[in-house]
């Protein structure tokens, strides 16, 4: 591997992974010697300080994260605080507990719960990362399936759907109890 191929690739490498990694595993991924590695980062930060690049490197001990300077912090926080402080409505809530529980379901399964129209908010949920969708049931109309994500489990602290807390009888409406 060329050196400036080393650079490149150790640039993708840590863009993709977005979170600090060490530079034995740079390494090992690239099949260089730590020290070609070392090299190669150290050269990428000189570049990136002589081209005023909005990038940066921040190492860790003996792992390194590509980072925005702290010049643009203000801007990247105002895009992220977006997504971040985005609360949920009430509303929402039911919406995404009744497909967690259900999955995969119609919008027309949720409103039949809810009894209301549910399509903007399982729109936003989507928008969200929250929710998506799992195909098309093989029904009229060829009706959309929705489930939960990943990113639903990680916001709310769950390893997978099994730890979602059992569904109380007392909450359930009087018609639905057995």
């Amino acid at each position: 591997m060329t050196y400036d191929t080393l650079k490149r690739t150790l640039t993708a490498l840590l863009f993709a992974a977005g979170d600090p990694v060490e530079t034995a595993r740079l390494a090992e991924i690239t099949q260089c010697s730590r020290p070609a590695v070392l090299a190669a980062l150290d050269s990428l930060q000189e570049q990136w300080e002589q081209e005023n690049s909005p990038l940066e490197l921040l190492f860790l001990g003996e792992s390194c994260q590509l980072v925005t300077r702290r010049e643009f912090g203000p801007y990247i926080k105002e895009l992220l605080l977006i997504r971040k402080n985005a609360k949920l409505s009430q509303a929402a809530l039911e919406v995404l507990a009744v497909i967690a529980y259900n999955q995969p379901i119609t919008r027309g399964f949720v409103e039949q719960v809810r009894g209301v129209d549910s399509s903007s908010i399982v729109t936003s949920l989507v928008e969200k990362g929250l929710v998506e969708e799992r195909g098309r049931l093989d029904l009229p109309g060829r009706p959309i399936a929705y489930g939960t994500t990943e990113n639903f489990l990680r916001c709310f602290g769950l390893g997978s759907l099994e730890e979602l807390p059992p569904v109380r009888k007392d909450a359930l409406p009087a018609s639905e109890e057995a």
